[in-house]
């Protein structure tokens, strides 16, 4: 039998049966080729191996441990950027929750990278995770609809993926950016900057859209040279920050989308003195020592602990037999401090 056809019988999990129809030889030829035994002709390895990678088939590394309907009391987090330190507190916040639970975090960094994405969540699988927690990296998503698929409940964290049937935690991203720039505005700023991550990026679209948004209220064009999405860490910030500057009609002040484009503007600023005593930054996100920093700053806060304790009372709800409602989406506030 092909690989295709056995991939088309359904949606459940390829299982060492099906890679052993699929390659023309025997279950237990299966199991031993990939546990790495001996005396397995090449031409067989090679057909074991190519119907496996046709399958998608991921080997089951606790299977031999557990009793059928048993936990393995690991829950998998798949996170975007593991230098950001509000991922590290988004973390911390799942952590509290699921330790009191007696479970475990495995831990993986995208790096906003769906094919790195891809190759964790299918890891955490074949370690028989109770659940899962992405912040999606976006583009294709095939690899958690078949987690879903396959049962294994998941919560989507900060990000949303359209088309995509899971539970979702997110933030007033386009609320706060829009309250932000809004008091901005107020002030009497009219070339007001926005830095962001790629709008490929799910919070930094809908935090460009609030920016926006609250242009078209005051009736107020913005200025589309003064709109920079694209950076994914301060170094690049801090670049576009200072061709900002260098404009012949330079903002008057910034709005940041996240906190490593606000490291890399203050950055900026902390080597243009001159323009950064009238510049007013709203940025989005707080960060350690925000009220210390000698500019004119305002932050747009919210508690991504919270978003972490959300997200695991909503995974492990979800780990409940019984448990058949709909997927749900929460959105956490957000608050303009200055």
């Amino acid at each position: 039998m092909s690989a295709r056809a056995v991939k088309n019988r359904g949606a459940t999990a390829p299982t060492v049966q099906d890679v052993a129809a699929a390659a023309g030889v025997s279950p237990m030829t299966v199991s031993r080729v990939l546990s790495g035994g001996p005396n397995v002709r090449p031409e067989k390895v090679q057909a074991v191996m190519d119907a496996a990678s046709a399958l998608g088939y991921r080997r089951n590394e606790n299977a031999r441990s557990l009793r059928p309907g048993q936990r393995t009391g690991l829950l998998g987090v798949v996170i975007t950027n593991v230098a950001n330190p509000y991922y590290a507190q988004v973390q911390l916040g799942v952590e509290e929750i699921v330790t009191s639970d007696g479970m475990r975090l495995l831990v993986g960094n995208s790096g906003e990278d769906t094919e790195r994405e891809r190759a964790l969540v299918n890891d955490f699988i074949g370690r028989k995770v109770d659940g899962l927690i992405v912040v999606p990296a976006g583009g294709d998503v095939a690899h958690l609809r078949a987690a879903t698929a396959a049962g294994v409940p998941l919560v989507l964290a900060s990000r949303q993926v359209d088309g995509l049937d899971a539970d979702v935690v997110l933030v007033d991203d386009e609320g706060g950016a829009r309250d932000g720039t809004a008091h901005l505005l107020a002030e009497g700023h009219r070339r007001i900057a926005f830095l962001g991550n790629r709008l490929s990026v799910f919070t930094s679209r809908r935090r460009q859209e609030g920016f926006e948004r609250a242009h078209r209220e005051a009736g107020v064009a913005f200025d589309p040279a003064l709109v920079r999405a694209g950076q994914n860490d301060d170094v690049a910030a801090h670049d576009v920050m200072i061709d900002l500057l260098a404009l012949d009609d330079p903002p008057t002040a910034i709005f940041s989308a996240n906190n490593r484009n606000t490291v890399g503007v203050l950055r900026a600023l902390a080597e243009h003195r001159s323009a950064a005593d009238s510049m007013h930054i709203v940025a989005f996100d707080d960060f350690e020592l925000s009220s210390l920093m000698p500019f004119t700053l305002s932050v747009i806060e919210h508690d991504p602990r919270e978003l972490g304790r959300t997200a695991a009372r909503m995974v492990m709800s979800r780990m409940q037999a019984d448990d058949e409602r709909e997927s749900e989406m929460i959105q956490l506030p957000t608050r303009f401090r200055r």
